[in-house]
């Protein structure tokens, strides 16, 4: 087996503790890191290996996605500037029932995967219809993801009902099992549109098939109030009494939340993504980012769809985490730097249930590594190379992405699939659904 040996000017391995290692270098065997160390130690112990000079650009562990509906970049940009369910109801839902299709959606997650791996995101934790499609652009983009069997409680172009949907998921888990890029959640989409017994019969399957249960909780606040009127429960207190609040619970939004709440979370070990940048375009709210972290609530990020975001940039998300709980609190020190790059990262690998294999840089893990060029006139001069990543790099300055050990990006080009193609494939849908739009 030929080493690889990633020769950049900085490591930032997110490992607790450890600062930026400049003069180092990475060396990959298979799908693993073989080796971190002293740069000019590494290349006389792997003198045979392929070498790959890095330079002015910093290696950081794969960002890790933990909320996103990958296959709605086909619906970026047809309904901005709403409130939530004024955009889902009226715009999104009737957008799906018409169009939404397996070639749909495989077509749409190749498009956010491109994206995705062009921002240095090596994991997606995705939420969507049809995951069979999910699961194959996954692979053929060679990215990770966790694919969804995903549950709601009406009729869709995917399926009649609970049952249908959850039948249909659970024939592509068995299909898909095994593959080495992929994971799997029950994912019940959201408290009012779920039922009590929806939610009792995914959180069993979550048990029996050892998943993680992804969940959309606590977005708005007319969503809370509503759930007092049907149930005369908070969403996280009805969820809790149906036996879902625990360590596999991926809790997505949660922006609405009290103090009790918040402690329950953190007792039960409740995971939550935070979604700044989709809360902010739908006026959804703001999370309680400092009472999480006081609390010691595992708080991760995700940049929802592209069709309420519309960036599946999670450079962009881990900025805003940072900028927004200063602004909210005026605490500057409540998310730092680091704090939010270990949101994208470690934690992240954490609520997936990846910590042993994902989400920093250490010798034995897998080798999902992304090389970031800090060497362009605006990310000049490099005091600090981790401050630089959060507040000052962008996506775009993402060049180089190993996922398993395989170079998926190459100096800003994809080298998994044929992106021109793809392109053309997805302007033929749009092309289609905006003439059957035009017609209607």
């Amino acid at each position: 087996m030929t080493a690889t040996l990633l020769l950049p000017r900085w490591i930032l391995t997110m490992k607790p503790g450890e600062p930026v290692l400049e003069g180092h270098a990475l060396v990959i065997e298979g799908e693993r890191i073989a080796a971190i160390g002293p740069r000019e130690a590494l290349l006389a112990q792997y003198a045979n290996a392929v070498r790959v000079e890095l330079p002015e650009q910093i290696l950081i562990p794969g960002l890790i996605n933990a909320h996103t509906h990958s296959a709605m970049t086909l619906l970026r940009g047809v309904a901005d500037d709403l409130q939530l369910m004024d955009w889902l109801q009226n715009h999104i839902w009737p957008l799906e029932k018409v169009w939404v299709s397996d070639e749909w959606v495989f077509e749409g997650s190749m498009l956010a995967a491109a994206e995705s791996l062009r921002a240095g995101v090596t994991y997606l934790n995705d939420m969507y219809f049809f995951p069979g499609a999910m699961a194959r652009a996954a692979i053929d983009a060679g990215i990770r993801a966790a694919v969804s069997i995903n549950v709601i409680d009406f009729p869709t172009s995917y399926g009649s009902g609970p049952d249908d949907y959850i039948a249909k998921g659970l024939a592509a888990y068995q299909q898909f099992k095994g593959e080495k890029l992929l994971d799997w959640t029950s994912a019940p989409h959201a408290p009012y549109t779920v039922s009590d017994e929806t939610f009792v019969k995914l959180r069993k399957l979550a048990e029996e098939h050892d998943l993680q249960i992804h969940c959309h909780i606590h977005e708005t606040a007319g969503e809370v109030a509503d759930s007092v009127k049907q149930y005369g429960l908070r969403p996280l207190a009805r969820l809790e009494k149906l036996g879902l609040m625990s360590e596999r619970l991926i809790a997505v939004h949660m922006v609405h939340l009290d103090e009790a709440e918040i402690t329950m979370l953190a007792a039960k070990g409740v995971h939550l993504v935070h979604n700044p940048n989709s809360n902010l375009k739908l006026a959804s709210g703001i999370a309680p980012v400092k009472a999480l972290e006081a609390a010691g609530v595992n708080t991760v990020l995700g940049t929802d769809g592209a069709a309420s975001n519309n960036r599946l940039d999670m450079f962009g998300e881990v900025r805003s985490a940072a900028l927004l709980a200063k602004g909210a609190t005026g605490d500057p020190e409540v998310v730092t730097a680091r704090t939010a790059l270990e949101m994208a990262t470690i934690r992240a690998a954490k609520a997936m249930g990846r910590e042993a294999d994902l989400g920093s840089l250490e010798v034995g893990k897998l080798a999902d590594v992304v090389a970031v060029s800090l060497g362009s006139l605006e990310c000049r001069p490099v005091y600090n190379p981790l401050a630089q990543l959060v507040y000052v790099a962008g996506r775009e300055h993402v060049q180089n992405v190993w996922v398993g050990g395989r170079r998926v990006l190459n100096e800003r080009q994809i080298t998994s699939f044929d992106v021109g193609g793809l392109l053309g494939r997805c302007e033929d849908i749009v092309g289609r659904m905006k003439a059957g739009m035009s017609a209607s």
